[in-house]
């Protein structure tokens, strides 16, 4: 991943595409962009399996929100600097283009860099009220530390509070179970026979989609025979959620209110349109 990062930044200074003009346009606001601090994601009988966040579907939304004038702050649980899922280096997420794949990792590579990385805590101490809107990327790495954590659930109750966009992708959605009053003890309960809707989740009801179950299950087929701890779909349904889908591997999107949520890695495109419209409009 560095060899290729590194090669995509001298890709992108060939193209012109330095951080400079990235920077180019006069700032419209800042954008909160949360992701996980952990890289194992836990599957049943204790197992683990490589993960973190997927490139395309944090690296293409942040790139459109760059060109459109955002500054963008990342920050993990940590303040650690993110992983992305070694799954997701592959041309099939950026429409067979390995040129454009190189050049969205040195967008993420600019991103990334350590000294840049907030932690949750510290990003809470100084205020989200500058944040115009946070978003959230996929790949499994949501479902291990944001979740169930109740400094997320805090971060997105003050942008459901002020109306302000929250938008998240393919897993990235899992994030917003946070926003309830036990987010630990809900996601105990999964795969339990007894598992009940959430307390005061502020997004029941929403409109919402999320990796679908039956992509989730060609996933699942990859890991020679271990298994998921729960599926998200499953997971956000039955804490009242209002789960809309599209065909398997289909883009799609589903906006309700300032919620923007896109089911798969191929919806990241169209959720970064969704987004930056949801912020002109404000």
């Amino acid at each position: 991943m560095k060899n290729l990062f590194k090669k995509a930044l001298l890709s992108a200074a060939a193209l012109g595409l330095s951080t400079l003009s990235w920077a180019a346009p006069a700032p419209k606001g800042e954008v909160l962009v949360v992701l996980s601090s952990e890289t194992a994601l836990p599957l049943r009988d204790g197992k683990t399996f490589p993960s973190g966040y997927y490139l395309n579907e944090f690296g293409v939304p942040a790139d459109a929100l760059q060109r459109a004038g955002y500054r963008l702050t990342v920050v993990t649980p940590r303040g650690n600097r993110p992983q992305a899922d070694q799954r997701s280096v592959d041309p099939q997420y950026f429409r067979g283009d390995a040129r454009e794949m190189e050049r969205i990792a040195g967008v993420v590579e600019q991103l990334t860099q350590a000294d840049q990385i907030k932690s949750l805590p510290e990003v809470l101490e100084s205020g989200l009220d500058r944040y115009a809107a946070v978003f959230i990327p996929g790949g499994h790495a949501p479902m291990i530390d944001l979740a169930n954590n109740p400094l997320v659930g805090h971060v997105l109750r003050h942008f459901n509070a002020n109306g302000k966009p929250t938008a998240a992708i393919c897993h990235g959605p899992i994030t917003l179970l946070a926003a309830q009053d036990d987010p630990q003890g809900y996601e105990r309960s999964l795969g339990n026979a007894d598992a009940g809707r959430a307390q005061n989740w502020i997004y029941s009801g929403y409109r919402m989609t999320i990796f679908a179950d039956a992509e989730e299950a060609a996933f699942e087929a990859s890991l020679n025979g271990d298994r998921l701890r729960y599926y998200p779909a499953r997971a956000m349904a039955t804490a009242g959620g209002d789960l809309r889908f599209a065909k398997a591997w289909e883009p799609h999107v589903v906006v309700d209110r300032e919620l923007i949520t896109g089911q798969n890695p191929f919806s990241d495109h169209a959720l970064a349109q969704a987004l930056i419209a949801a912020l002109a409009e404000r």
